[in-house]
């Protein structure tokens, strides 16, 4: 699958970036403002002010709605691991309620399966682990419904609909981890937003001699660090913010202790 642009960047130098960036923008704004004799004339400092704080506040609602898609992709992250844990820990257990021939081969596989779930997330080619997990839901079909036709009975239906659980939750999470991305339109439109609102910034300092950088830095610093926390949320294989994995964790351990 292919990666954001954004996941290559390491988070520092995010940061350095954005701040950089913003800063280029505000030396823009002033220089242009201090060399446009025309602009000193037509334009009246005053009728900055308002400009400026329309678009501050422009993009802190947007840096607020984008934060917000950002913490929302992360919960559901976390929400789909401990459902995925659930569901292959009924599937285990549902598979003693079948023919022992069937049984071990499906325990076995759904071990092999949270391993390869754990795996993932060392793996410097998650490809090859989801390549993986599709072929031992193959595997574990393929027991599942050959127990089901040899003894159509209620636990064997049980154990077909926990193994179908499993495909879905699969999907889900890959869907939820791997494609659910902040799209690139919103990207630009932040930074576009952004680049703007610190140029107009610099332009209203280019009225005064002082750039003033004493409170426009800290402005800088602000927006760059909550832009790179919302990138690292928007990114759950890398960064700070990585969906914990605790519950298939105690899954593999309890698993493990089953066949000691």
């Amino acid at each position: 699958m292919n990666s954001s642009i954004l996941d290559s960047i390491p988070f520092y130098l995010t940061y350095i970036g954005l701040f950089i960036l913003l800063l280029i923008a505000f030396e823009i704004g002033y220089q242009i403002s201090r060399r446009s004799k025309g602009l000193q004339e037509e334009v009246e400092p005053g009728t900055l002010t308002p400009m400026v704080g329309g678009l501050i506040g422009l993009l802190g609602f947007l840096l607020a709605f984008t934060f917000s898609i950002a913490t929302s992709q992360y919960n559901q992250r976390k929400q789909y691991v401990l459902e995925e844990a659930n569901e292959i820990g009924t599937s285990y257990l549902r598979a003693d309620l079948v023919d022992t021939k069937y049984k071990t081969e499906v325990k076995r596989l759904l071990r092999e399966y949270v391993d390869t779930r754990l795996q993932a997330l060392s793996s410097t080619n998650i490809n090859n682990e989801l390549v993986r997990s599709v072929e031992l839901h193959s595997l574990l079909w393929n027991e599942v419904s050959n127990a089901a036709l040899v003894t159509p009975n209620t636990n064997t239906a049980m154990l077909v609909q926990s193994i179908n659980n499993v495909i879905d939750m699969h999907e889900k999470r890959v869907t939820a981890g791997l494609r659910n991305r902040i799209p690139i339109a919103i990207w630009i439109t932040l930074l576009a937003i952004s680049f703007v609102t610190m140029a107009i910034i610099g332009i209203k300092a280019g009225f005064t001699k002082p750039r003033g950088l004493i409170a426009v830095i800290p402005m800088i610093l602000a927006f760059a660090a909550l832009t790179t926390l919302i990138v690292d949320l928007n990114r759950p294989q890398k960064g700070l913010f990585k969906v914990g994995q605790e519950s298939l964790i105690s899954l593999q351990k309890s698993m493990q202790k089953d066949v000691q």
